[in-house]
């Protein structure tokens, strides 16, 4: 198999991974935008433990956005690597 073959398979392994991790990293965001919905809903009418808690929920939420335009950057980063390795193939 010659090396540009075997570079276009580790290229779509590793873009496979990648979106693996995203749909679990939105799966997970899901989650916690839910948590912060009640947590925002707690802290107008509760204490300030309710708000401190408000301020966590609304962090983790703002982390795993961070991470998932991260993980999509790579994986567009990813693809165009691979665009150009098919046109140098044909």
């Amino acid at each position: 198999m010659k090396r540009q073959h075997r570079r276009l398979f580790r290229l779509n392994d590793k873009i496979e991974i990648l979106e693996k991790e995203i749909a679990q990293a939105e799966a997970e965001l899901e989650y916690h935008r839910s948590i912060n919905e009640d947590a925002q809903r707690d802290a107008l009418v509760g204490n300030y433990i309710d708000r401190e808690e408000a301020g966590a929920t609304a962090a983790d939420v703002r982390r795993f956005e961070k991470t998932i335009r991260s993980l999509k950057a790579k994986r567009e980063d990813l693809i165009v690597k691979r665009g150009g390795l098919l046109q140098k193939m044909e």
